[in-house]
């Protein structure tokens, strides 16, 4: 087990509840910022595929027991969503050293898996969700100030890691 990813883990797992609780408690809305993503997008860039994705899978299991948030079935949905941002930001920019692209690659991806979720979430419980496009469109219009912020934020965070050595990916 590498020491650095392992602390850098915990570093990206405090964050994905500190930032998600703090727009809880203030009333900003998490599905237009999207606060859970960038952690696990980072992750990927920085410690790679496998701790990501597992920060992804355990990152709003561990919001849902503390916080409630995201509510069921949502949780469901971002643990699928999250855990594929991870898995995925961390095995393209691995090969590509891309940032732009990796996020794009990611963030498509991610929601796709998300809505695909949704379809499913809806199918096995019976639940009435939008369609499909409607989903997508959503995911993407109403995340679009959060995925604006994460292709601010990220490509800064990521440069400045490697600047200083900090990326293991």
């Amino acid at each position: 087990m590498n020491t650095k990813k392992t602390v850098m883990s915990g570093l990206m797992l405090a964050l994905g509840i500190v930032i998600p609780y703090i727009f809880h408690i203030t009333g900003i809305n998490g599905s237009i910022f999207l606060p859970m993503h960038i952690p696990i997008l980072l992750a990927g860039f920085i410690i790679g595929p496998l701790y990501a994705f597992i920060l992804g899978i355990i990152t709003p299991i561990l919001n849902y027991f503390i916080s409630g948030m995201p509510p069921f079935p949502m949780v469901i949905v971002m643990i699928f969503e999250l855990a594929t941002f991870g898995f995925v930001s961390g095995t393209i920019y691995k090969k590509s050293k891309n940032i732009i692209i990796t996020l794009i690659t990611s963030i498509i991806i991610g929601r796709i898996v998300g809505a695909i979720i949704v379809l499913l979430i809806g199918y096995l419980f019976d639940i009435k969700f939008i369609p499909f496009s409607t989903y997508i469109t959503g995911a993407f219009i109403t995340g679009l100030p959060g995925i604006i912020i994460q292709f601010i934020l990220i490509p800064i965070i990521v440069k400045a890691l490697e600047l200083n050595n900090l990326v293991d990916n």
